[in-house]
């Protein structure tokens, strides 16, 4: 059977460690030269095949493959771009297919989160039916930890660890000038529907009392209410008050704290503004003094404080996505599954991605509070083996040292191009 090559794309927003997976899916493919031929990666994501325009990855020296492991961000670039409906517009699908038959690519992985499963399952789907099989299989990546059926996603972690680690320095600078200077930090983080990121604030606390001392998760209403009396009750008591806010935090009704009134490519709505609508509220009505810092891109690009474990994982699931394809497998995700057993362990699994497709994970109530203030001991358990471990990049003369890659594309074979 003649080796087919590969296409490898990043989608949506990215991480500290999704270069760790490219590595995976790269140094794999390699290993298994006798059976997968070159591997293509899409400049731009998904975009770079609608475009033409991939990336030849065997331009790139075996060191410069290794230093993705250690890289942040999206090293081959990342969109956000929804494929139209193929029953209305079956254009796109026609020239994925087109490009993919053009360059002999028989194996498409897919790195991203749920839309991104969305779209890896229609190409899998509709492949089939336009008579050019293609193996499709997804990668999981999202700092929000909201794809169903796996543990956790391969870049949460690091996002984790960051958002733990900034809250508990933060909270000492507070903590230092409380008494005649600032009383109220508010520190908002990512998370549109689920509170996975603002809960691991609550790693910051080594005992009960310890800040944060409010957490906003969208999984709870917001009350405005009672959060200031909270507010109140803990600046009376402590002397300051140190919150970590979810972006997506929201009212009973639905609607956003921090609705800006603009929406995506997938219809999901821009957020932004929660930490300084809070500290307005807060001015109002309880005169303190405060300050807010927004993570935003911070949180999910810090790769100088990842998380080993979830370097070692975003690593594996690459490295499986080959092996799965290998192994005949399509229209999957690779998964992580938790060991039952007292010390932190997991391995590999998959799942159908037609189960996994447009679904998302919420936090489980058990794992907030009685009072939606907080994180439970369950929680804990659940959050603190993802942050463990450092793996630092090599550093020069005081800075990280990431990958510099050619991305040298290959040559368009066919005439037609395409607007995207």
């Amino acid at each position: 059977m003649a080796k087919r090559n590969a296409f490898y794309a990043q989608s949506g927003g990215v991480t500290a460690v999704i270069n760790a997976s490219a590595c995976g899916v790269i140094e794999t493919a390699h290993a298994h030269k006798n059976k997968i031929g070159k591997v293509y990666a899409g400049k731009n994501g998904i975009i770079g095949a609608l475009r033409e325009e991939l990336i030849d990855t065997s331009k790139e020296s075996a060191k410069t493959v290794a230093a993705l492991k250690h890289t942040p961000s999206g090293a081959f670039g990342s969109c956000r771009h929804k494929l139209k409906n193929f029953t209305d517009d079956p254009s796109e699908y026609e020239r994925l297919i087109a490009v993919f038959k053009a360059h002999d690519i028989g194996y498409f992985f897919y790195n991203g989160g749920g839309d991104s499963a969305d779209t890896c399952n229609k190409v899998a789907q509709i492949s089939e039916q336009l008579g050019y099989p293609i193996q499709a299989i997804h990668i999981p990546k999202t700092v929000d930890n909201d794809l169903p059926f796996t543990d956790n996603c391969p870049g949460f972690g690091s996002v984790a660890k960051y958002v733990a680690v900034s809250t508990k320095e933060a909270s000492l600078d507070v903590a230092s000038m409380c008494d005649t200077s600032t009383k109220v930090f508010i520190l908002e983080v990512m998370g549109r529907h689920a509170g996975w990121i603002a809960s691991a604030g609550g790693l910051a606390a080594d005992q009960a009392g310890d800040p944060p001392h409010i957490i906003l998760f969208p999984e709870i209403a917001f009350n405005r209410e009672k959060f200031l009396k909270k507010v109140e009750r803990t600046v009376k008591k402590n002397g300051y008050c140190v919150i970590v806010a979810s972006e997506g935090a929201q009212y009973k009704d639905g609607t956003f704290i921090a609705d800006a009134g603009t929406t995506d490519a997938f219809g999901h709505k821009q957020l932004g503004g929660v930490a300084p609508t809070l500290a307005d509220m807060m001015k109002s009505e309880l005169g303190y003094k405060y300050h807010w810092a927004l993570a935003d891109y911070l949180q999910r690009s810090a790769r100088h404080i990842a998380s080993a474990t979830d370097v070692e994982q975003a690593y594996a699931v690459g490295k499986a996505a080959v092996e799965f394809a290998l192994a005949g497998k399509s229209a999957v995700m690779v998964s992580i599954e938790r060991k039952k057993s007292k010390k932190y362990a997991w391995q590999i699994g998959e799942t159908a991605l037609a189960d996994v497709a447009n679904v998302e994970k919420m936090m489980p109530r058990n794992f907030i509070s009685r009072d939606g203030f907080g994180i439970t001991e369950l929680a804990r358990d659940y959050l603190a083996p993802l942050i463990q471990g450092e793996d630092y990049p090599p550093y020069k003369n005081g800075i990280p040292q990431y990958a510099q890659l050619k991305n040298v594309l290959v040559e368009r074979k066919l005439k037609a191009r395409f607007k995207v």
